[in-house]
Parts: structure tokens; C-alpha cells; sequence
């Protein structure tokens, strides 16, 4: 359902989310002995198929919305495809790559809306053995400051009656969701890794952001505006109180991040 939300906008959302920062795919690739291919899973609009285009020799990026990914970057050793959530065996080599041949395997903001067990069997099979790595992050919530944190954190919590039980895994900064996989090497655990990336916001971008997310779009579908006059007019006197119209956003990035080890 979340998916289809996100196939619904698919430009509002390239253009209001946030980019990742160079530091989280420096330490990815650091983590990864060799820089042949990597597959991009959920890779949407390109976000992060882009930056990993530039460290990796080749690129598959899949995902179901065939309208995210004809918004994404058009890059010489970059193969995009659209594929069903469920792919078998076949379908998998065929989409993706051969068993065995991937270098690492990341999934940028969109692991907690996947058949996790399902998906891991994927990344299994095409991972390379023992040193493959596989790499999944989400960002939360864009950080302002004080007065407009403030009034988010109402907004927040009301919206969380109408969340899909997959946005909690978000919301818990991927610490308690599965991940059965080895530390990376010169690592003593999985995660989370935390970075951040930064936004620059007007109050309508802030709107947008806002309006872009599942924890908007569902409650939405059913019939209640969270965006009523009332909190607008409490986002417009928080964000208006230091006299600058725009604002720094900052996002906390959490890293998941293991290799696969030699089958048992």
C-alpha cells in the first residue's frame, strides 16, 4: 500500500526528499574488498543508485515502480528494471544477476516496506561468498529546531493511529528489525551506523516533505486531513518566530550493514 502511495507521487517525491551524504557510501564501500557489482534494491528514483554508479564498476537498480525509476538518472553503467516484489529464482537471475556475483546489495529508505525473509533469501543467493555485503539504511524525521520540532512531535504522534506496522520499524531506527548477518570487517556489530544529510526548507518545502510521507498519505486515503488550519497556523508561528524563511533540515541516517559469511 505504502509503495503504491510513493508510484502515486513519484516526482513530488524525488524532489523534496533528501540526497544521502558521500560518508555513507565511503564507509559501504570501504567495507566491500571488490567494486565490481552492486544492486540497488528499491532503488526508486535513483537516490542512491547515483552515488553507488561512482564507486562501483557496474549497477543494477530494481523496483517495482516503473514510475520512480523513469525519473531516475540516465548513467552508462547503471541497468534499471522494474521488478515484481516476489521475484523466483529464475526471474531473480534473469532481473537482477547470476548466484554468487554481487559485491554488495543496499537498500536506501525502503527495507521495512519489503517481505524481509523473502528478500534476504534474494540477497543470499546473489551475494558472493563470504566477504558480500549487504547494506540497509532509513532516515527519520527532518530536525529543525526547537519550536518546530516541537509542533511536529504533536503532529507526529497523531498520525501514528493510521501507520502501516511496517513504518514502526522506521520509526525504531532500524534497531529490532531482522538482520541475521555477520559484522563487516573491522566492525564488532551490524548496526546501526548513524550519519545525516542535510535539506534546505522553505515552510511549503517543509509542507511538501510532510505531505510526501506514508504517515500523511494514510491517514489521508481515510478521509482525515492532519494538516488542518489549526496545525499550519502552528507550523507557520514556530517556523516565522526567528524571522528566517529558510531553514537547515537535518535527517539522522541509521546504517544496517553485514556480509553474508560462508553457507553452512
Amino acid at each position: 500500500m505504502a509503495c503504491k502511495l510513493y508510484d502515486n507521487q513519484a516526482k513530488q517525491y524525488r524532489d523534496i526528499r533528501p540526497s544521502y551524504p558521500p560518508e555513507l557510501f565511503q564507509f559501504i564501500a570501504s567495507k566491500t574488498p571488490v567494486h565490481d557489482l552492486a544492486w540497488d534494491a528499491g532503488a526508486g528514483n535513483g537516490q542512491a543508485t547515483l552515488s553507488l554508479s561512482g564507486l562501483y564498476k557496474n549497477v543494477i537498480a530494481t523496483d517495482t515502480s516503473q514510475n520512480q525509476l523513469q525519473l531516475a538518472p540516465d548513467l552508462p553503467n547503471v541497468r534499471y528494471r522494474q521488478t515484481t516484489p516476489l521475484m523466483n529464482e529464475i526471474d531473480l537471475h534473469h532481473n537482477v544477476a547470476a548466484q554468487s556475483s554481487v559485491d554488495v546489495v543496499t537498500v536506501a529508505q525502503a527495507l521495512h516496506w519489503f517481505d524481509i525473509s523473502a528478500f534476504y533469501r534474494q540477497a543470499n543467493s546473489l551475494l558472493k561468498k563470504p566477504h558480500g555485503v549487504i547494506a540497509a539504511w532509513c532516515y527519520t524525521a527532518p530536525e529543525i529546531n526547537e519550536s518546530v520540532d516541537s509542533v511536529f512531535n504533536r503532529y507526529y504522534i497523531e498520525s501514528k493511529p493510521y501507520w502501516d506496522p511496517a513504518r514502526n520499524i522506521l520509526d525504531d531506527e532500524y534497531r529490532s528489525i531482522d538482520f541475521p548477518f555477520m559484522p563487516v570487517d573491522g566492525e564488532a556489530h551490524t548496526g546501526p551506523f548513524t550519519f545525516k544529510t542535510e535539506k534546505l526548507f522553505d515552510l511549503d518545502a517543509y509542507f511538501a516533505y510532510l505531505k510526501s510521507s506514508s504517515g500523511y498519505q494514510m491517514p489521508l486515503k481515510k478521509g482525515v486531513e492532519l494538516l488542518r488550519s489549526d496545525v499550519i497556523e502552528d507550523f507557520e508561528r514556530a517556523w516565522n518566530e526567528d524571522g528566517n524563511t529558510h531553514k537547515i533540515a537535518t535527517f539522522p541516517i541509521y546504517l544496517r550493514i553485514g556480509k553474508v559469511g560462508n553457507p553452512n
